[in-house]
């Protein structure tokens, strides 16, 4: 059975996400950490077709931004600048690996293009939900890496094995699921130092959700493979001499694959939004290094919630995220369950 367009829909826009993130540096228009204090909280930028003397253009362009004494801004109209495309701009790694100064976008120097307007600092808000992508994203896909390899091999072993193994390391799940993980989270960070470097930071964060993330992949894994180890092909396969570890590899771990992908699609989700709460309490990565997390922390002061609402975008990224990794886990899911029926 093909799996349904509700799959490839929420699949493409999942890959084209992460796409982005892993070339923020030809996308995004400016540096992260580049602050420009004249433009706090400016709006998204708006983009003309048509000038002041009612003149079309083929080639839109945004109008200068001039701050009144209320805190909000006016269009200048006597100074225009147009939109380009792969402009010649701050210089930075392709990839992390090759040099290139090349933009995908920008405006005439002088301009300042924002899509998504700019924070308190006049920081470019789009740039820095790209590079804080790569920290908040990667933190899920890793984290879920870590939960679901810690999984197979704990699930493996306890039903492979069976006896004071199984009953040992099902104690240990158990004692896993009874804490409150986020709590724990919160408990251990807050423990460790704040200045951490950003790199030892994203790592420590990365480790500390993945590691109490293991127990419900584990209990999924123990129980295939109790099924699987019973079946009559696996039962003659020991008959005729082969090891336990022939068994694991050839018979046994590749039933563990389909559930395994399946954990994945509905982990990373919650490791991500672990991720982005622990930055957004201060616990986990710190300014200047962008996450979608302190990207939101700003929320928490009321009238940055209540008049800048292009503040909330990085909410709606994460929204979009969690809705196509729950909409390809619902296909695969389905998909599975049609295929053994």
């Amino acid at each position: 059975m093909k799996l349904k367009p509700q799959f490839w829909i929420a699949a493409s826009v999942l890959v084209a996400l992460h796409v982005m993130v892993l070339l923020p540096g030809f996308i995004a228009p400016y540096d992260p950490t580049e602050q420009d204090r004249s433009i706090p909280f400016a709006p998204p930028t708006t983009f003309h077709f048509k000038d002041q003397n009612g003149s079309w253009r083929l080639r839109p362009f945004v109008y200068a931004l001039v701050s009144k004494d209320d805190g909000s801004y006016a269009e200048d109209e006597n100074e225009k600048y147009f939109l380009r495309v792969f402009v010649s701009g701050r210089p930075f790694k392709l990839g992390g690996l090759f040099p290139c100064s090349i933009h995908l976008f920008g405006v005439d120097a002088g301009g300042n293009v924002s899509l998504m307007g700019t924070d308190r600092y006049g920081r470019d808000q789009f740039s820095r939900l790209l590079y804080g992508g790569q920290v908040s994203l990667f933190a899920g896909l890793l984290a879920a890496l870590l939960s679901l390899s810690l999984g197979l091999i704990l699930g493996t072993v306890s039903g492979f094995y069976g006896k004071w193994v199984d009953e040992g390391l099902m104690r240990i799940a158990e004692l896993f699921l009874a804490l409150p993980w986020l709590y724990l989270l919160f408990a251990v960070r807050a423990f460790l130092p704040l200045s951490v470097a950003p790199t030892a930071t994203f790592f420590l964060v990365v480790g500390l959700i993945g590691f109490v993330g293991w127990v419900r992949p584990a209990r999924l894994v123990r129980g295939i493979v109790m099924s699987a180890k019973e079946r009559r092909y696996v039962l003659a396969a020991r008959g005729f001499g082969a090891s336990n570890f022939y068994l694991l590899r050839r018979h046994v771990i590749p039933q563990t694959y389909s559930v395994l992908l399946t954990q994945a699609t509905l982990l990373i989700p919650q490791f991500i939004l672990a991720e982005v709460t622990l930055s957004f309490l201060g616990l986990g990565v710190s300014e200047p290094v962008p996450s979608w997390g302190n990207m939101l922390s700003s929320l928490q002061q009321y009238h940055v919630m209540v008049t800048y609402w292009w503040m909330f975008l990085p909410g709606i990224a994460l929204v979009i995220v969690f809705l196509s990794y729950f909409s390809v886990a619902d296909a695969l899911e389905k998909h599975v369950q049609s295929a053994s029926a």
